[in-house]
């Protein structure tokens, strides 16, 4: 037995648990879960691929007006669904970015500062940090719970604690979507982030029939070796986004690793282990 799996045993931090049901993938040139794994595998990605997802969750013309970070929060947010065979309007739902849309925020700024009476109304309500979660609630048809958080490169890791503690609150299943897209004007550089990244899993109860990985988390003091960046193929790939602590996740699901640490804020990692099928 590890240390760290006898310290999570011995009431140190409490152990949360899931089965992973399903997952979902967007980054340019891997448009899929099934391209990412591929790409981990040896496959090459399609560099030539579209630069945003076109989500099919929304009409037509408000696929066309949304945001880029909206564009591939529900790209892999109805992935996951879909993969997991469940109904999207059924699940809650918990929506984790570092910093939302950061060219809209770029855009309010300068606007503010300059003409703040020619404020678009539009990219104004695209521009609160909920507003994946708002279009996903629209689209989706759901009355469920929806939940945005923010934590900077710990968002994902709080925003897995977030989903598994409403499982252990009694939930069935719940949504997790991790996105960030490209900060651009002044913000690049005090909040750098590149390129569009989104990951979705849908996440189930322990004692469910489910089938798929299943997850155990606890919270651990955060080490001198857990600093270091993870070297997975994805986490490699997209080591300029935001969103890019996550995917060592994403890297052990689709290598079959079973042990990982994520930043979760504060000196505080969240250790998982992996029981793959």
């Amino acid at each position: 037995m590890s240390s760290t799996a006898t310290q999570a045993r011995s009431g140190a931090s409490p152990v949360l648990s899931a089965i992973i049901e399903g997952v979902g993938y967007w980054s340019r040139g891997l448009p899929s879960w099934a391209a990412a794994r591929e790409f981990v595998a040896g496959a090459e990605a399609a560099e030539a691929a579209p630069g945003r997802p076109s989500p099919q969750l929304l009409a037509a013309n408000e696929r066309r007006r949304a945001p880029d970070t909206v564009a591939v929060a529900l790209e892999v947010a109805l992935a996951a669904c879909q993969d997991a065979g469940r109904d999207p309007a059924t699940l809650p739902s918990v929506f984790a970015s570092s910093h939302g849309d950061m060219a809209i925020t770029d855009y309010m700024c300068a606007t503010l500062a300059r003409e703040p009476r020619t404020i678009s109304p539009t990219r104004f309500h695209n521009s609160v940090h909920n507003a994946a979660a708002g279009y996903w609630t629209i689209g989706a048809g759901s009355m469920r719970p929806a939940t945005a958080i923010s934590a900077l490169e710990a968002s994902f890791a709080q925003g897995l604690i977030e989903a598994l503690a409403q499982l252990a609150a009694g939930d069935e299943a719940v949504l997790l979507v991790g996105y960030d897209g490209a900060a651009t004007g002044p913000l690049q550089d005090v909040s750098p982030s590149q390129g569009l990244l989104g990951a979705a899993l849908v996440l189930a109860r322990a004692a469910t029939p489910a089938r798929g990985p299943r997850l155990r988390a606890w919270l651990d003091q955060a080490g001198d070796g857990d600093a270091a960046p993870a070297s997975g193929k994805l986490s490699v790939r997209e080591t300029g986004n935001a969103s890019a602590p996550m995917l060592a996740l994403f890297d052990a699901l689709a290598c079959g690793h079973d042990r990982l640490a994520l930043p979760a804020g504060a000196g505080r990692i969240l250790r998982l282990e992996l029981a793959h099928d």
